[in-house]
């Protein structure tokens, strides 16, 4: 196809790149006599009417983010009834060949070109874009260190009505994909500050935090894997950086930086304090600390006097407590263990109400080579018209407010929440939010109180039957 010419006016030069839905060429504008990229849906994919329009809508999104650092759409078009897209020509290499060819980045190079990238990623995101596929091979580089974000060919738009993929279809590069994208699950601006922070991560070692030889088994490790930090593979990187990384590659959207804005401004304080030790910050979500007031110095006595009624408080509290506390009762501070045992399941109609019942109590032995496990499932409790199914725990000294809950299993990546009730055939309610179950993982129950608490699994993952190895909780 080289040396053709598209539209009557782009006669094209070289293949640069080809990817699964088009390829794309340096090309010469006869017209304005000037180097160009045009970019080319395949043509076996011209009557599939999904791609043309995902094609149509790269155009027409790209066409309206004009910024330095994401790369201008002059003209879109058809010749012969296959859709093209015009951009600007970015002469340089992209970031993936600079990594390639130059190892780990200086510091503060590699900070410079991650800021340029959140920029240009903000700015999408400010228009109502979110990229999904950000990966170093779709930043391209200009001769004068410009970073150009490119290939919004899967982006997706935040208002669900004007996309074209919806929830469950997984899309995007196994390398760089955010957990949930993986598991085809809602995807927002924190998907893209994720694959931000591989990429950083990429720059900052020369490596990648995790592979595997296909798709899945990348993506098991994005879901269930902790990233090696910056700092295990680079030793001397600066505290503040190590921690903005690994706050970007948070498996919980919730615990990432909220917005791709708030991670370009810390990466923007990280390179302004250069490459030397300093506090480790919060994210930019957490309210800074009050600077303290130096207070006057108190007399002896009044320290006396405040003493005294701290101690008669205390001894007033310990009176209340043994005249009024109720027997078998816990109400312990967080951190202090509280003993559960392992009760039986829980397996609400349709389910006929039996999940390895007996096995309850290998949950709470104290063993992690035990487990419960649930019944053996070929399709997704969902398709079976369950909810989901449960293990019964009770506190050890009856009615209890738990703080947290730490679930161990051999079976990564199934998801599950926290459940309390008053009998242990139910109702319960929830008390703690879903989440996705890694080797061991902390839910956060905020007090809840109850004679009974449920580990409530709705969805089992890769797997057609999970483990509930140990159960502890405080």
């Amino acid at each position: 196809m080289v040396r053709d010419v598209v539209a009557g006016r782009y006669e094209l030069e070289e293949l640069v790149g080809s990817g699964g839905m088009s390829s794309v060429f340096r090309a010469r504008d006869r017209v304005l006599e000037r180097t160009v990229a045009l970019k080319v849906l395949h043509r076996q994919l011209v009557d599939d009417e999904e791609y043309v329009e995902r094609f149509r809508r790269e155009a027409q999104m790209v066409a309206g983010l004009l910024h330095h650092n994401i790369v201008t759409v002059i003209d879109r078009g058809e010749d012969e009834g296959t859709p093209f897209i015009v951009f600007e020509h970015v002469g340089g290499e992209n970031l993936k060949q600079l990594v390639e060819r130059e190892g780990p980045l200086p510091i503060e190079r590699a900070l410079d070109l991650a800021i340029q990238i959140a920029h240009g990623l903000a700015f999408a995101h400010q228009n109502g874009y979110i990229h999904r596929d950000v990966k170093p091979q779709n930043v391209l580089l200009n001769g004068n260190g410009e970073a150009k974000v490119t290939d919004f060919g899967i982006a997706r738009s935040l208002d669900l009505h004007r996309g074209v993929t919806q929830t469950g279809a997984v899309l995007g590069t196994s390398e760089y994909i955010a957990p949930e994208q993986a598991q085809g699950q809602h995807v927002d601006e924190r998907t893209d500050v994720y694959s931000l922070g591989i990429l950083v991560y990429e720059l900052l070692t020369g490596q990648l935090p995790f592979s595997g030889e296909n798709f899945v088994a990348m993506a098991m490790q994005h879901i269930n894997e902790p990233a090696p930090r910056v700092s295990e593979r680079r030793p001397g990187i600066p505290p503040r950086l190590d921690a903005a990384v690994a706050c970007a590659l948070a498996k919980r959207p919730d615990d990432r930086f909220a917005t791709m804005a708030d991670f370009g401004r810390e990466l923007e304080g990280c390179l302004a304090e250069g490459s030397s030790p300093t506090m480790v910050l919060s994210p930019p979500r957490a309210q800074p600390a009050r600077r303290a007031r130096r207070r006057p110095h108190l007399p002896v006595a009044a320290i006396l006097v405040a003493l005294g009624l701290v101690i008669a408080a205390a001894v007033l509290a310990v009176v209340i407590v043994r005249d009024h506390g109720s027997p078998g009762s816990t109400a312990g501070a967080a951190g202090t263990p509280i003993a559960l045992s392992g009760v039986t399941a829980y397996d609400p109609p349709p389910g006929n109400g039996n999940e390895h019942n007996s096995d309850a109590p290998k949950a709470t032995d104290g063993n992690n080579g035990t487990f419960w496990e649930t019944e053996d499932y070929r399709s997704p409790l969902a398709a079976l018209g369950k909810k989901g199914v449960g293990l019964v725990l009770q506190p050890a000294a009856g009615t209890a407010t738990l703080h947290h809950v730490t679930l161990t299993t051999d079976t990564p990546g199934f998801t599950a929440e926290i459940q309390a009730g008053d009998s242990p055939n139910g109702p319960f309610h929830s008390v703690s939010s879903p989440q996705t179950v890694n080797s061991e993982t902390t839910f956060d129950l905020a007090n809840a109180r109850g004679s009974y608490f449920v580990v409530w699994i709705t969805n089992l993952g890769p797997h057609p039957q999970v483990h509930v190895n140990e159960v502890t909780a405080d």
